[in-house]
């Protein structure tokens, strides 16, 4: 039987950390950025956690 594949938009916007736990970046830091507060932009260039009612869906994605 065939392996299953990766979802490759899945595989570009979300990754999986040692522990099992899966990253997503935030949105709004894609364009119009010269009117956001630098604060702003710093808050939203880190990565965060995945919302645990999308983790099951995120992670057959990935598999």
């Amino acid at each position: 039987m065939s392996k299953n594949k990766t979802h490759s938009g899945a595989r570009k916007r979300f990754r999986t950390t040692g522990s099992g736990k899966i990253m997503r970046r935030r949105a709004n830091k894609n364009h119009l950025l010269e009117h956001k507060s630098s604060k702003r932009t710093r808050r939203l260039s880190k990565e965060v956690e995945l919302a645990p009612a999308d983790n099951k869906k995120i992670k057959t994605l990935l598999r």
